[in-house]
């Protein structure tokens, strides 16, 4: 009789560092030799959202390790592919003192774990620390490394140069020229300088399930004068290239107008001259709110998009639907588009979305609302990237859906200072 695989002992007991991930990147399980490589125990691992628990080195201006891992678990997610991922620096904080960081260099490989369905269930994140070999390239002197250990990366570097060449052929047969042009025309049509100047917005881009990468959804967010900035989201009808040439050419747009007039309804009207010279922007909605910080006041307008949710820490949610118009381009004649206010709280957090993540084939969209809200509401003590996995793994859409989905998640503050 075969005796029954104990597979948490066989995960337990693997050399190699292993993390097993829940699709909104929360750590499910850790095996010995990822708690001994890190310094952490279980407890202090299970149940946490991975990159509050390894963020980026803040005293290193060039680190990347969050981005860097981040892209990597979303290409799984959307592909439900293996992804390899080359030697990284990736400094992680010292066991009882989080201020401290110590150098790392690592290898990893992410491998989806597929549920009955094909859809991605886990995420088995397996890492080696290849330090002690980097360090012993650079000075030119051999580290004190026990037989076994430099055994081990001996295999795992050759193992994984083997991979990536046959990963690197796979990837020139198979239509190689016309992904690289699709996705730098999606990273050069979706760039917001200013978005980088935000560490608490967040903001999510999935095309629709089998298209192209690239799409019609988008969202922006510019900086303005006196603490004050706008975030915005938008969809054009249709898929692929040209709804995508469509979506850059409104998107800039509207990022013009922002900067030149005074509130969210007029810039959206300007937009929506725009948008009737341009072939294709026909029906596109946008949506757009203005935050200032100062006056903790939030200032839209909407052209036929659903309406923004502000999710206050209590759980309790509500909907910015008292400024909507129709969308772009659709009435003959032009007329002053609609703007209402909210008053925010610090801690409340502000959800833009399109609709390819509440809509479902033959459901009304007040169902999909409900339940954007109610998933909302169980996430009220997440930070703003965190949240923004969290809310693709509950709806089921982190390896894309039948509509393209584009989310920006604003954490919300007083007054700040920025340079």
């Amino acid at each position: 009789m075969t005796p029954k695989t104990d597979y948490a002992g066989v995960f337990a007991a693997l050399p190699s560092p292993c993390l097993v991930l829940s699709t909104d990147l929360v750590i499910a399980d850790a095996n010995v030799a990822f708690c001994e490589v890190t310094g952490r125990s279980q407890a202090e691992l299970l149940g946490q959202y991975l990159f509050d628990v390894f963020p980026d080195n803040p005293a290193d201006a060039e680190a990347d390790g969050v981005a860097t891992l981040k892209a990597s678990l979303h290409r799984v997610l959307s592909s439900r592919q293996t992804d390899h991922m080359t030697l990284q620096k990736y400094d992680i904080p010292i066991a009882g003192n989080p201020e401290v960081f110590k150098e790392r260099w690592w290898t990893a490989i992410n491998v989806p774990v597929l549920d009955p369905d094909g859809k991605v269930a886990w995420i088995i994140h397996r890492s080696e620390d290849m330090t002690d070999v980097v360090r012993a390239r650079g000075t030119g002197h051999p580290q004190t490394i026990s037989p076994g250990r430099e055994a081990a990366m001996e295999a795992e570097l050759y193992a994984r140069a083997r991979q990536l060449q046959q990963l690197n052929e796979e990837l020139r047969q198979a239509h190689a020229r016309e992904r690289r042009i699709a996705v730098a025309l999606q990273e050069a049509m979706l760039h917001s300088p200013d978005l980088a100047r935000h560490p608490d917005i967040a903001v999510r881009y999935l095309p629709a399930t089998g298209s192209l990468n690239v799409c019609g959804d988008w969202y922006d967010a510019v900086d303005l004068p006196a603490d004050r900035f706008t975030v915005a989201v938008g969809d054009v009808v249709g898929h692929g290239l040209m709804a995508a040439t469509v979506m850059g050419r409104l998107r800039s747009a509207l990022s013009a107008a922002t900067r030149t007039v005074h509130g969210p309804a007029q810039a959206l009207e300007a937009l929506g001259l725009y948008a009737r010279s341009v072939e294709g922007a026909l029906a596109a909605t946008a949506v757009q709110v203005l935050i200032d910080c100062h006056s903790q006041l939030l200032i839209y307008s909407s052209a036929g998009h659903p309406p923004p949710v502000l999710l206050h820490p209590d759980g309790s949610c509500e909907l910015l639907d008292r400024a909507t118009d129709p969308p772009l381009g659709a009435r003959p004649e032009h007329v002053p588009r609609p703007q209402a206010n909210m008053t925010f709280t610090p801690g409340d957090t502000l959800v833009l979305y399109t609709d390819g993540l509440i809509e479902r084939r033959g459901e009304d969209i007040d169902v999909g609302l409900t339940r954007l809200t109610s998933t909302l509401a169980a996430c009220t003590e997440f930070g703003a990237e965190h949240l923004a996995d969290a809310l693709l793994a509950r709806l089921d859409l982190t390896s894309g859906g039948d509509d393209d989905i584009a989310i920006v998640v604003v954490r919300l503050n007083g007054p700040t200072r920025r340079s």
